[in-house]
């Protein structure tokens, strides 16, 4: 593989599942119900470079910076568990109840 092909493959967003993912594979901006492969898909994107920081938190006014800042963070040490993984985390140390 050239470095050119292998440069170009890194610079493609991809989602949680490896494929590579477009804003039409976002989660639609009235979501409400945010199962963890939804929010790895949104920090992946993000991470990937498809969207910024600045325009997640527009696209999704129900979100808060700290929230998406927490997905991110879990994603990239847990990977598309981690959001998931990030809930249970703040359950146990009582910062949210569960449902």
């Amino acid at each position: 593989m050239s470095t050119i092909s292998a440069l170009s493959k890194a610079l493609v967003p991809r989602g949680p599942d490896g494929d590579v993912i477009s804003v039409e594979d976002l989660p639609p901006p009235n979501t409400i119900r945010w199962v963890a492969y939804r929010k790895s898909l949104v920090a992946a994107a993000v991470i990937g470079g498809l969207i910024t920081f600045e325009d997640a938190v527009k696209r999704y006014p129900h979100l808060s910076d700290e929230e998406l800042r927490g997905w991110i963070d879990a994603y990239r040490k847990f990977g598309v568990k981690g959001p998931a993984q990030l809930a249970s985390i703040r359950r146990r140390s009582g910062q949210i109840h569960a449902a």
